[in-house]
């Protein structure tokens, strides 16, 4: 059984202490101390991407104690089967999917006025389906993730991408700056290190 004690650890710390002990020991039982909510989340999604089942939180003194039991031979890194493909050396470049990130880090589009920002952006979610299946990963951070919280035209639209097979990440660090992390209402709480192999797998990013 491991032990991480991820107290006074922010994003990614606590993610990639996680990744390191799976890869170096693959434990069969694994305890992650950690004291604030975005880390909370973002331990407890990974352990279960990696295949491990979260027993139970504890929550004790303001820290969380996530107790995770392998399920099946533990995976390393934080992506998908799916994406793991991508690394293989017999997959050219010309074979691989086109997987198009879109990166929001504002609520808004452009500068000058943030009512018409938000218009443009609601505008530009709503157009966002017909790129068809090469959107492949939303991920908003900053002030973009005030877009999964807030009721209105542009949730809908990400809800309405979420259904269609798009994945939406949206930072936990970020929600919990804004004092949003309970108000999700879309996509998953995501990590630094989930990011950054984002960008790494993408095809191509749009940045907005």
């Amino acid at each position: 059984m491991g032990v991480l004690n991820c107290i006074g650890l922010s994003c990614p710390q606590p993610v990639l202490m996680c990744k390191e002990e799976i890869e170096k020991n693959s434990p069969a039982e694994l305890i992650v101390i950690v004291d604030n909510d975005a880390a909370k989340e973002n331990v407890s999604r990974f352990l279960k991407n990696q295949g491990y089942e979260i027993g139970e939180i504890i929550n004790e003194n303001s820290t969380y104690k996530i107790v995770a039991s392998a399920t099946h031979k533990a995976k390393s890194g934080s992506v998908q089967d799916e994406d793991l493909s991508l690394y293989s050396c017999s997959i050219t470049p010309t074979q691989r999917k086109e997987k198009q990130l879109v990166f929001i880090t504002s609520d808004t589009i452009g500068e000058g006025d943030d009512i018409l920002g938000k218009k443009l952006m609601i505008n530009f979610l709503k157009t966002l389906p017909e790129m068809g299946d090469t959107l492949w990963r939303i991920i908003m951070l900053n002030g973009g993730v005030k877009l999964a919280t807030e009721e209105g035209e542009a949730l809908d639209a990400l809800k309405k991408l979420e259904q269609m097979g798009v994945s939406i990440l949206v930072c936990g660090t970020c929600l919990d700056f804004f004092k949003l992390l309970d108000k999700k209402k879309v996509g998953e709480t995501t990590n630094m290190l989930d990011v950054v192999t984002s960008m790494q797998l993408a095809t191509k990013i749009i940045k907005v």
